[in-house]
């Protein structure tokens, strides 16, 4: 559920990169404006995201893949589940320590985050792996919703457990849109590497 939760956060907070640098500063300095922001970035998101990965990288390891003898869309579905994991894990991987662990500090210096995925984005092959992580988290995290309602019995009955997949469809489907808006945003204004001596606000967007 954190990490659910921290999903939804950081789709809502990027899409503010569509209203221009500016916006996109000031959502980056609210979150780190926070109180207790190391704590909860702690306790809320990199241990649970720690212990499903590890969970869940055990998981896929551990199973077999069967969907050519089995075709079934149910066993699609469930190995789609631990593939876009997997994905999602190499890209969170990436563009944590991208964002966070190199180049300028972002919790330092706010005003650099818009231009420093900007500068991400100059590489087309960037571009493609963060719309493919996007895909897969959506996915992942949409199906899971999915799944957690058929273990759990909140879903009981084959009716609604299909009723429930479209919920989850168009959650995952609307979650991609957010993740795509966002990324919009950052080729909506040109490039302009960061200059600690220029505001954002003084960036102009096309």
């Amino acid at each position: 559920m954190p990490i659910g939760l921290f999903l939804l956060e950081h789709f809502i907070s990027n899409a503010e990169a569509f209203k221009g640098p500016a916006a996109y500063t000031r959502q980056v300095e609210f979150l780190n404006s926070l109180p207790f922001v190391f704590l909860m970035e702690l306790f809320g998101i990199w241990l649970p995201i720690l212990y499903h990965s590890l969970y869940g990288v055990f998981i896929w390891y551990r199973g077999e893949g069967n969907v050519i003898e089995y075709p079934w869309s149910g066993n699609w579905l469930y190995t789609a589940q631990r593939w876009t994991g997997i994905v999602a894990l190499i890209y969170i991987a990436q563009h944590t320590y991208y964002l966070r662990f190199s180049g300028v500090h972002i919790p330092t210096h706010p005003d650099a985050a818009f231009s420093k995925v900007q500068g991400e984005f100059q590489n087309p092959w960037m571009i493609a792996f963060y719309m493919v992580g996007i895909i897969a988290a959506s996915w992942h995290f949409s199906y899971g919703v999915w799944l957690f309602a058929a273990k759990w019995g909140i879903t009981t009955g084959e009716n609604a457990r299909r009723r429930f997949g479209y919920v989850c469809l168009a959650l995952a489907l609307g979650l991609v849109a957010i993740g795509l808006v966002g990324m919009s945003g950052f080729f909506r204004t040109p490039y302009h590497p960061w200059n600690p001596n220029t505001s954002t606000d003084n960036i102009v967007m096309r």
